[in-house]
């Protein structure tokens, strides 16, 4: 497929509030699909990813180094780019116009070259990375059409705007592949426990038999090393009303902390966070309390991290706990997990 006939179907779904017509959409744009592999790639870039959530795989490109990226490829000004933003507030819509501006003929790129060179964006590293990273994109936007430059761009910076949630993707697969939004059930069963829209998508698409394709996808099991859907509780407005709802109950003083999901295979351990991002490396003395402690080969826990005061007294806020953000090791004066 190719990737400018990916981009204007995203155009018509970021136009639709209806979800039975986002459905439709995503439908028949899976049934256009020949290869699952394709498939898998294009469940990804509809959650605006180049791979499931818990790979820790990020673009790691500003919106100064798009800029950049956008003046070089269409050979104009970083000061004009950034006069577009400041009208359009999106980069999105910038590229496009730059893009018209320079008449630049298009290249047929497939949905693969689109994403594998999104993906050499994401995992490219080290020394001058920016720069690479930077020469990387403005030669994928040279190649693309203006709604294409779009969606590379939003992409890109995290900011897709679909609308779309992993449920309407589900019904879409279910209904594309079994003309059946029931068996979407069958597909978010196995989601739960893989936590991999994608790995989904290919698996059902893999097997031209439909039994076979329900077979296939109902095998997807847990698996050490990707996190599993944590089933939240459901809100509502007054403990009168849970009282209400659930008749007896039983209430517990809920301790600060962060619902953490620890993955260990070996020597190998991975904490994820309630929305399925990889966070082990906010936590290295977890890390090696799990090495230490638990004599299990391979195990999952789940659980939540409550912030212990070593001394009486001392309970700083939890933002200060838990502000990890930079990336060390440094857990606030006094605590310990």
């Amino acid at each position: 497929m190719e990737f400018a006939r990916l981009a204007h179907t995203f155009e018509e779904l970021e136009g639709t509030s209806s979800r039975l017509t986002l459905i439709e959409l995503l439908t028949q744009l899976f049934r256009s699909i020949e290869r699952p592999e394709e498939i898998e790639q294009v469940c990804y870039l509809v959650q605006g990813r180049v791979a499931p959530f818990f790979v820790a795989l990020e673009m790691g490109m500003a919106e100064k180094s798009v800029t950049r990226s956008l003046a070089l490829a269409y050979h104009t000004t970083p000061e004009h780019v950034e006069a577009l933003y400041a009208t359009l507030g999106d980069l999105g819509l910038v590229a496009g116009q730059v893009n018209r501006e320079a008449g630049s003929v298009p290249t047929a790129l497939s949905v693969d070259e689109v994403f594998l060179g999104l993906k050499a964006i994401a995992q490219t590293a080290g020394k001058g990375a920016i720069e690479h990273k930077s020469a990387k994109l403005s030669d994928l936007l040279t190649r693309v059409d203006d709604v294409s430059a779009k969606y590379v761009v939003r992409i890109l910076l995290g900011n897709l705007r679909l609308g779309i949630g992993d449920a309407t993707v589900l019904d879409a697969l279910a209904k594309a592949r079994w003309n059946d939004v029931k068996k979407r059930k069958l597909l978010e069963g196995a989601y739960n426990k893989t936590s991999d829209l994608g790995l989904i998508g290919r698996t059902i698409f893999e097997h031209p038999d439909e039994e076979e394709a329900e077979r296939a996808v109902a095998a997807l099991d847990v698996q050490v090393g990707k996190p599993i859907h944590s089933q939240l509780a459901e809100r509502l407005p007054s403990a009168e009303a849970i009282i209400a709802k659930m008749g007896t109950v039983v209430a517990q003083y809920k301790y600060d902390g962060l619902r953490a999901q620890i993955h260990k295979d070996g020597q190998q351990v991975t904490i994820f966070s309630r929305n399925l991002e990889d966070q082990s490396h906010m936590f290295p003395e977890l890390i090696a309390g799990t090495l230490g402690q638990v004599r299990a080969e391979r195990v999952i826990l789940d659980g939540h991290l409550g912030r212990i005061p070593a001394l009486p007294g001392n309970d700083p806020p939890a933002a200060q706990t838990w502000d990890r953000g930079d990336g060390r090791a440094t857990a606030a004066e006094g605590l310990r997990l």
